[in-house]
């Protein structure tokens, strides 16, 4: 049921449970409010009573800021620059007399680009690359530059990154971080040396630096990182082909200076046993000729003091020593005191002597001999 419906009018939601179904009066109302308000400002002071109740909350609601602890605040008094606010609760002139702009300078701000330049050797190159810095002074930062963020940075960013990537070839922005040295097989261009990719983010970094220093930005950099260097996707598989020659020519280097520190130490040691060989036997042949000399020496002075005896000494000591070192058969049969050598003696050759027929020499590859008084 409608709740306008004809009948006592107790079904109205604004009238509900009001005896009578009296509806109520606005009209009243608003007149009751008027003349209070009217009585309020009646009279010469009424006005600016009213006008200074506003006044006083204006004054209480701006004449104070409180600055967080991540801000500095920057102070405009009529629209000029006044003071710096540090963290922290402040008075100050109320609005618009000073204005307060807060400033974070804690906050880490980013920009990231990707771009195409050339390099040294006149190829192309894309790098998404990405900037970090802070605001180092607020002051700066607000009103030195029109745009600082959107425009300054920006700008004077990719002005960096195409200044160093255009003054190093291909190969040495594509190189891994920590790898200083081309390839031996890499022509270098004249007048670029070769660096690692760190070293480059880091002149980037120095160079934005010094560029904002002189635009008065109020920011410093506290990093530049090549998140992404790639050659262009035309010629892409090219270079992912060279890549891999060189990772495989990297591969085959480290194998050979394992094989190097394995055989080379092996090689040394054998040349220093064989050096110390051929020194021991040096100082032996020394000590040997040294004993020889002295011991012809010492035989010479025998010989002068007595010559004949000295030389039946020498030439008794020689058969002693011929006799010695072959054998022989000594026939002593019928009285007879006979030394003689067998001419198939040898070293192999064995002495025995047989009872009635003298001593027997006999070979290792012939048949027995016999020598003796066979009668």
């Amino acid at each position: 049921m409608a709740w306008n419906e004809p009948g006592n009018g107790q079904k109205d939601p604004w009238n509900r449970n009001r005896p009578g179904g009296r509806k109520p009066d606005l009209d009243g109302a608003l007149k009751n409010l008027k003349a209070r308000f009217g009585r309020f400002g009646a009279g010469s002071g009424g006005a600016l009573a009213v006008v200074g109740v506003f006044v006083v909350a204006w004054l209480l609601v701006s004449s104070y800021t409180v600055i967080d602890a991540r801000q500095v605040g920057v102070v405009l008094r009529f629209g000029q620059f006044s003071r710096i606010l540090p963290p922290g609760f402040h008075l100050k002139a109320p609005s618009p007399i000073e204005t307060v702009t807060k400033v974070e300078t804690t906050q880490v701000r980013s920009i990231s680009d990707n771009v195409s330049m050339l390099t040294r050797d006149e190829n192309i190159i894309a790098i998404d690359f990405n900037v970090q810095y802070q605001v180092s002074d607020a002051r700066k930062f607000l009103y030195a530059n029109a745009d600082v963020e959107n425009g300054t940075i920006p700008n004077a960013a990719e002005a960096a990154v195409r200044s160093v990537v255009g003054a190093n070839v291909m190969d040495n922005i594509l190189t891994t971080p920590g790898t200083d040295t081309p390839a031996p097989d890499q022509a270098p261009v004249a007048g670029v040396a070769p660096q690692a990719k760190e070293t480059l983010q880091q002149q980037t970094r120095d160079i934005l630096q010094a560029t904002l220093d002189k635009y008065d930005a109020g920011v410093t950099v506290t990093g530049v990182s090549f998140q992404n260097v790639a050659p262009p996707k035309e010629v892409k598989d090219a270079f992912d082909d060279v890549n891999a020659a060189r990772e495989d020519k990297q591969s085959e280097e480290n194998k050979a200076r394992a094989y190097e520190s394995q055989v080379v130490p092996v090689a040394r040691g054998e040349a220093a046993r064989i050096a110390a060989e051929a020194d021991a036997y040096r100082v032996e042949r020394i000590a040997r000729a040294n004993g020889d000399a002295e011991r012809f020496n010492l035989l010479l002075k025998e010989y002068r003091a007595a010559p004949d005896v000295t030389r039946r000494r020498l030439w008794l000591e020689t058969v002693e020593d011929v006799m010695a070192g072959n054998p022989k058969i000594i026939d002593g049969s019928g009285g007879k005191n006979i030394i003689q050598l067998p001419v198939d003696s040898g070293p192999n050759a064995s002495v025995r002597n047989v009872p009635g027929v003298g001593t027997v020499v006999q070979s290792a590859t012939t048949e027995p001999a016999t020598q003796g008084n066979a009668q």
